[in-house]
């Protein structure tokens, strides 16, 4: 199989001495209410190998379990209004600097922790120390995604929440596919790992490592499952050998050899 990148992006990353190769799934781009089982059994099966880890973006599972809210069920209120002008806009997206959004933030936890939140993030803005507002409101509402056409129309007017026991879901995709899998929650600035079978033996900080670039990129690439596989080791040591007796005499590789000698 071609192990394909999406621009930008490499094929290979290296993992604590362990070399990965990351091939983007392009996929059709999923809607509200579809099975995510049937999403992966039609892309991934046909290519999957014993060994192999696929990583998901926490987007189509959300919206495999219609874990949407729609822009006409959120009223705006003068208080979210006046928070949002003093929050940040960040490069991948829009957060609570929107005010539909600093209205969920309200309807989820509460006013008074959202005017706390927002005191605390102004007063530590002073300090240079960022995102303490999302740290006090909680995952749920820093994980919002949505209400943002620019990228995509589809998403203008629809917010998608975190996926519902992510854990749970890697578990069963491996249960009915025999697929190991996890949940991500990715972008160009950091990634969150949400959630992976049981049965994945490598750490956290193995897996995060893995997708540390963001290999399924940010814009509309609609490559929301990434297939990671080991480099056969086997293979690589063949490839450095050959590249080796196809060197030319009198590189510097060669006098080094000559020197230790």
């Amino acid at each position: 199989m071609e192990f394909v990148s999406n621009e930008n992006k490499s094929v290979e990353i290296s993992v604590n001495g362990s070399v990965y190769k990351r091939h983007a799934i392009k996929t059709h781009f999923v809607q509200v209410g579809e099975s995510y089982i049937d999403v992966i059994q039609k892309y991934v099966s046909p290519i999957y190998e014993e060994g192999d880890i696929i990583s998901i973006s926490e987007k189509i599972i959300a919206l495999c379990q219609k874990r949407v809210v729609r822009r006409e069920e959120i009223k705006v209120g003068w208080l979210a209004k006046f928070l949002s002008k003093f929050a940040s806009h960040p490069k991948t997206g829009i957060g609570v600097g929107e005010a539909i959004k600093m209205q969920y933030a309200i309807n989820k936890v509460g006013a008074f922790k959202c005017i706390y939140a927002a005191i605390a993030s102004a007063f530590t803005k002073l300090f240079g120390k960022r995102g303490v507002f999302y740290k006090i409101v909680g995952q749920e509402v820093s994980g919002l995604d949505g209400f943002y056409p620019d990228v995509w129309k589809e998403y203008g007017d629809i917010g998608i929440e975190m996926p519902e026991n992510p854990k749970a879901v890697c578990n069963e995709i491996y249960e009915k596919l025999g697929i190991k899998a996890m949940i991500v929650d990715a972008n160009d600035l950091g990634q969150e790992l949400l959630g992976y079978s049981d049965v994945i033996t490598e750490s956290e900080e193995e897996l995060l490592g893995m997708i540390k670039d963001n290999p399924a990129g940010q814009g509309k690439q609609t490559t929301p499952i990434i297939l990671i596989r080991k480099a056969n080791e086997n293979q690589t040591e063949t490839n450095d050998k050959e590249l080796e007796e196809n060197e030319p005499q009198g590189t510097e590789k060669t006098n080094n050899e000559n020197i230790e000698e």
